[in-house]
This record gives C-alpha cells, structure tokens and sequence, in this order.
C-alpha cells in the first residue's frame, strides 16, 4: 500500500507543476482532465502525508522514550505515543478505502428513466411518484433537474419519464436506484379497498462525454413531429418535438419538452450519447462481472430493489435488507440515509474483496 501511496504521491506532484505553467490554459482539454486527477488524489495524498506525519510523531516519541531519564518528559513522550499510534491506525483505515478502485463514473452527471410496469394506470402513477421523490431529493442535494421527455397519461401518471441531474458526485448518489421498484397500496381507483402491486422501472445511466461516443450523422434519421401527451397550450399545435432514429443499433429518442425544435434536437442527441455510452459499459462490465459480483451497485433492471409498502409505512431495499418505517418522508425526498446505507454495504463488498 505505501508503494502506491508513493507513486501516487509523485503523480501528484506531477500534476501541480503541469498545473502551474501558463501556457496550459491554452489546452481546456488538457486542463479538464488535469483538474479532474488532481482533485480525486488531493484526498489521498492528504491523508497519506497525515500518516507520514502521524509515523514521523510515534519514531520521535519512541526515541524521547528510550532517551530520556526525565520522567514528565516520558509521561509526554508516552501520550504522545499512544496518540500517533491511533492516528496511524485510523489513517491507515481511511487510505484503505480511499484506494480502493473508483467508479470512473461516479463524477458524471445522469439521465434517468422511469417507466411504468405491471399495474397499469396504477403504476404509471407510481413511476410518477418516484419521480417526484428524485426531484425533491436532487432539490435537497443542490443539483439541477431538467426534464427530457415525458409520456403522461390523463389521470397524471407517467408511462415514461426521462430527465437528467446534474451536478457533483450525481452518479455516486443516483447508481443504485436502478431496478425494479416495487409499490404495494389501495389505488385511488379501488372500490373494495384492495390492495394492488405494481411495479416501475428505474435506469440510472451516467452521462457520456463528447469524446466518449462517436457519433456518424449519416446514422441518423431526424425528423420533427408535433409534441403528445396529456394536453396542455403547447400540446399538438408546433411541430417543435424531434424524433431521432440511430439507424446501426435501432435506439429511438423523442425529445418534446423544450418549444425550440434546435434544443430538443440536442437534447434527443444527448441522450443517444448517454444510451449508446450506456450500452457499451454494459459489455464492459459483463466482461468483468465474473470477477467480483457484489450485492449492490450491479445496476441489473430486471432485478426487484425495493418495495414501498403504503398500508404499513415501510420502504424496504432488498440489496440490504434495510427497511424505513418512514414511507412519507422517504417519498417526500428524504432517501439520503438509504442511499448512503447502500454505499457504505457497496464499499465494505469491496474492501472484502480486496483483501481476499
């Protein structure tokens, strides 16, 4: 571990004197990635250069100890001692986990889709509920919201909704919300007071970068159509939504939400980058997945993640098996601590793998 804490110490000092020439910023390219290195190893050199300081205290004390005939200064000596042994220790802990291999995503911002699954109009209503919770809780978090396209039904639900997040860290909050959720509860439309299942799909796919996905406009079929959905002034009366078409892998955007026709090409395009991108890391993890299969943070849709349970007030991960008797507040944006249990289960997988 210190060998790499070395290496990586270098690097680092590397990067500073990169960052220091003037004629950098003459290369945004080069000065992004820079920026971005230096900023996930500040926190590992500064806790590796605390161990070193924390090593440096207990060497001090050891040799006042084994020194000095004074008995105040050996009583110092010892404290001191007993305090550079456990700062050794914690930061020894902490470099642990900080080198432990990071998601290259978790720094990217997100679209997500919700879609509705079994239950009918009773989960589109759901798909819009979660969507309403993801938007309280990107609210709370500071991040922005932008909605992309959404395919409403009359009674107010969603058959489809897409929207991005953007902001720090958003993949490394948002990544393992994808899956099946699952709803148990009393439609509104229910006479008899019985209770109805339903279900919802969530994919959280990290935003790819210009340079990620290459796109070939001769690929593309674009055309303009006029925007659908529930109703509303804007509704069917321009043709300002675009329907994209990637011809070599049959991916199909539409994009209805702004009333320029410019800006829902470019966002239908975002999303195409997005999906592609998404694809290509699907491969790329199957390839892998042999390696390590970790109880959380596999992102596989087709596996049921959580349960929202109305009658009795509970929200259940089944990753984790943690459950929250706080079902309102939890729907009401407040999903942090679940999201947080989640990566802390996700990063003790992987600390146990590393050390086997």
């Amino acid at each position: 571990m210190l060998d790499k804490l070395k290496d990586a110490e270098g690097r680092y000092m590397t990067i500073e004197g990169e960052l220091a020439r003037p004629d950098l910023f003459a290369d945004p390219e080069r000065y992004t990635s820079l920026m971005k290195e230096y900023k996930s190893l500040t926190p590992v050199i500064e806790a590796y250069r605390a161990y070193r300081r924390a090593v440096s205290d207990k060497e001090e004390a050891e040799l006042l100890l084994s020194k000095s005939a004074d008995s105040e200064l050996k009583e110092l000596a010892s404290e001191e001692l007993k305090d550079a042994k456990a700062r050794m220790e914690a930061l020894s802990e902490e470099l642990k986990l900080l080198l432990l291999p990071r998601d290259p995503n978790d720094d990217k911002n997100v679209m997500i889709e919700i879609r509705s699954g079994a239950g009918g109009e009773e989960a589109a209503l759901f798909a819009a509920v979660l969507y309403r919770m993801y938007s309280m809780y990107a609210q709370t978090c500071g991040y922005k919201l932008s909605l992309m396209n959404a395919n409403e039904t009359e009674l107010g639900g969603f058959k489809e909704v897409t929207f991005m997040v953007e902001g720090d860290g958003v993949y490394s909050r948002f990544k393992f919300e994808s899956g099946v959720h699952r709803v148990q509860r009393v439609p509104e439309t229910e006479s008899q007071g019985r209770i109805q299942t339903s279900t919802a799909t969530v994919a959280v796919l990290p935003e790819a970068e210009d340079i990620e996905v290459e796109i070939n406009p001769a690929d593309l079929i674009i055309e303009s159509c006029k925007s659908s959905g529930a109703g509303g002034q804007h509704i069917n009366k321009t043709e300002s939504a675009v329907r994209l078409t990637h011809k070599p892998s049959g991916i199909v955007i539409e994009c209805q939400e702004e009333r320029s026709q410019f800006k829902n090409r470019d966002k239908a395009l975002k999303m195409l980058k997005t999906k592609l991108y998404d694809i290509k890391m699907t491969e790329q993890n199957e390839r892998i997945a042999s390696d390590r299969k970790s109880q959380v943070g596999t992102g596989d849709r087709s596996e049921r993640i959580r349960t929202y349970n109305y009658p009795q007030g509970r929200v259940t991960d089944h990753r984790i098996g943690l459950t929250l008797y706080s079902l309102e507040s939890f729907l009401n944006g407040n999903i942090g601590g679940m999201i947080d249990a989640l990566i802390t289960a996700d990063t003790a997988e992987k600390l146990k793998a590393s050390e086997d």
